[in-house]
């Protein structure tokens, strides 16, 4: 029998998990979380969207300081690096943090059970701690049962984890020293923005890409873009390049390769960081037995309403469908704990943007050219560079562009995609136009304050009717 009884048990804290907990505590259920680690926050707050962060911002103004501060007129002399102290900081926001969730639970009277939990029949957890009594699991038992476990890197089969040549993003956070030559093996976002922390740093990176295209699936134009940029900013990009073998050694690994004629090319490095995605945590929490079906990728299958086909068993995040996406997790935690309590709760999932924090940062929400044209869907792109603006030209940041995508009919917006700075700020203004199905024309007619980087937006929704104002004219 268990212990305690709740309307509403979570198991993982991350943004879909401790997010679902407080939504529902806020309603009035009942509500415990389980965490296996000591902090709460999960991969995010941890090891994953709020580090990197740091070290993108730190390693971006030490950038700054070293090589643009005399194009203001600023003379600092010699830049000297305190990796220690970078890393200190990190840690200390990231403490900051999970502390503040910590604290969030509390004040929301959530019960917090910290061990691995597992689900060990019809509405029961059991909570594993280690070091516990025996080894004697804690049970508990809850009406409602959100999985919210997350996800962990994934591992080749060439290239296994050993946590000091071969390592996940998660020892590439914490690198005690600058590597001097970094591979990482996957263009994705979190390969891009790693590889960006250390070779601001000082580390010659290379980063070698299956696809033919950094960040593959998203707009074509803007990789190619992202791509030059990058490799401007002394990244060495390599695509569709297949990874065939490695051998570690003392001075560090040595990958095998081919290119995309078939051809040998070799890469050595100190390092390698593999960033090739993630996969599903569902591993050991009791699915099978209890029947939960999962589906051809490990992910756990649910319904419009977040059900998985055991009743009572709900699950969010990074093990279902979808975008593995923070913001994506917490949007399905708050419509969860809604759906639980008997209200509607909603997620668009047109309207769900993608952000990548290299620099110049990018940002993406809705559809692809590349993807309407294969639908076969009329549209009409508008576009304007952030050369023309001169809020952005005042910040020696004028790389990039915004484009629009709206429907060649009705105008109504389908997709936006922007690689510029702050592009994860600006692509705000688009979503919101479009979870209104508002259209390029409602943005084009709203006042923008001059002189912002905001209006880079509105000059793109103008060019979508090809009447930009301060773009050359079109001959």
């Amino acid at each position: 029998m268990a212990n305690d009884k709740f309307d509403v048990i979570v198991i993982g804290s991350g943004p879909g998990g401790y997010v679902a907990a407080i939504r529902a505590a806020q309603l009035g259920l009942t509500t415990a979380i389980v965490e296996k680690d000591s902090t709460f926050g999960g991969t995010c707050l941890n090891i994953g969207c709020i580090p990197s962060k740091a070290m993108l911002d730190s390693s971006e103004l030490y950038q700054k300081i070293s090589s643009e501060a005399a194009v203001h007129g600023i003379g600092v002399g010699s830049v000297k690096l305190d990796l220690a102290k970078m890393l200190q900081r990190k840690t200390g926001i990231v403490n900051q943090f999970t502390s503040g969730v910590a604290g969030l639970l509390k004040s929301n009277h959530v019960t917090t059970h910290h061990g691995t939990g597992r689900l060990a029949g019809p509405g029961v957890v059991e909570v594993t701690t280690s070091g516990g009594a025996a080894g004697k699991p804690e049970r508990i038992e809850g009406r409602n049962i959100i999985i919210a476990s997350g996800s962990g890197s994934v591992e080749l089969p060439n290239l296994k984890f050993d946590g000091k040549t071969i390592v996940s993003s998660t020892e590439a956070l914490s690198f005690t020293q600058v590597p001097e030559k970094l591979i990482v093996v996957g263009a994705g976002a979190i390969g891009l923005e790693l590889g960006s922390v250390w070779s601001r740093l000082g580390s010659k990176v290379d980063v070698v890409e299956l696809m033919p295209q950094v960040l593959p699936g998203w707009d074509a134009k803007l990789s190619r873009t992202l791509e030059r940029l990058l490799q401007k900013g002394g990244m060495q990009i390599h695509l569709s390049t297949k990874i065939s073998g490695a051998e570690t050694s003392k001075k560090g690994v040595s990958l095998s390769a081919q290119d995309k004629n078939g051809k040998p090319i070799a890469f050595e490095g100190n390092v390698v960081l593999v960033a090739v995605g993630r996969r599903p945590y569902t591993e050991g929490l009791g699915l099978d037995a209890l029947g939960v079906r999962l589906d051809s990728r490990g992910r756990i299958e649910v319904d419009a309403r977040f059900r998985t086909n055991v009743e009572g068993v709900y699950a969010i995040g990074d093990v279902i469908r979808g975008p593995m996406l923070a913001h994506k997790a917490e949007d399905e935690g708050i419509a969860v704990a809604e759906m639980i309590a008997g209200k509607a709760g909603h997620v668009n999932y047109e309207t769900i943007p993608g952000v990548v924090y290299t620099w110049p940062e990018v940002a993406s929400v809705g559809k692809s050219e590349e993807q309407l044209k294969e639908a076969g869907i009329s549209y009409t792109a508008g576009e304007f560079l952030f050369r023309a603006n001169g809020r952005a030209q005042a910040a020696e940041a004028g790389d990039g562009s915004v484009k629009i995508l709206a429907d060649a009919k009705s105008d109504r917006i389908l997709g936006a995609h922007i690689i510029g700075p702050w592009a994860s700020d600006l692509i705000s203004e688009v979503v919101i136009a479009m979870e209104f199905g508002g259209s390029a024309e409602d943005i084009a007619r709203t006042v923008h304050a001059h002189p912002t980087l905001s209006e880079v937006v509105r000059e793109a929704a103008l060019a979508v009717d090809k009447r930009s104002i301060h773009a050359p004219p079109l001959r």
